[in-house]
């Protein structure tokens, strides 16, 4: 392994630990209907665990209330079991082949408790960075010990496997802030 691969490799790491921090805070919800919210929730139907999404179209014709269409209509109350088991805390309304979510208005106190939850899902992705970069360090001091780069080179590397970490924790901060103002904004 080569400088380009262990920054690379690094890089790649990083991007998904933001990357899956962007899908969890996309499930966290904001006082307005996204299929984000419950496209991701498992069903127990046809006799396995199934995604939401894969059962059901989810439409937002309003934006306090989600519309879930299941494919097939013997689906219906196994996904109104999962809806009312899941933690999202909204109580499904099935008309027919029709399940009807309606999001409430979310209260002050539980926007902080959001808000909270949004920072520890941001420090956990903060964890998984620095250790994708604690990874990378490893790797190039490796790469000096087998005789691939100088000193210098080892220097210069770990500054860039610095500057990448800090890249990717601004972004994390970015999201965190972005998000936390969609969920106060009454």
């Amino acid at each position: 392994m080569d400088r380009d691969d262990i920054l690379l490799e690094a890089e790649m790491a990083m991007e998904k630990s933001v990357d899956y921090l962007a899908h969890e805070f996309s499930g966290v919800r904001t006082g307005k209907a996204s299929p984000a919210l419950v496209e991701n929730i498992d069903v127990q139907a046809y006799g396995s665990t199934m995604k939401l999404k894969q059962l059901a179209l989810i439409t937002t014709p309003e934006s306090r209330l989600l519309v879930l269409q299941p494919f097939d209509a013997g689906t219906v109350q196994d996904i109104e079991r999962a809806l009312k088991e899941s933690k999202i805390g909204i109580t499904p309304a099935v008309d027919g082949k029709i399940i009807r979510l309606p999001i409430p208005e979310l209260s002050e106190e539980r926007r902080k408790e959001l808000a909270k939850s949004l920072g520890r899902m941001a420090e956990e992705a903060r964890v998984r960075i620095r250790s994708n970069r604690h990874t990378a360090l490893d790797e190039a001091k490796k790469l000096k010990g087998g005789g691939g780069i100088s000193e210098d080179e080892l220097h210069d590397l770990e500054k860039q496997i610095q500057k990448l970490t800090d890249r990717f924790v601004k972004s994390i901060d970015d999201h965190l802030k972005h998000k936390e103002a969609e969920i106060m904004k009454v």
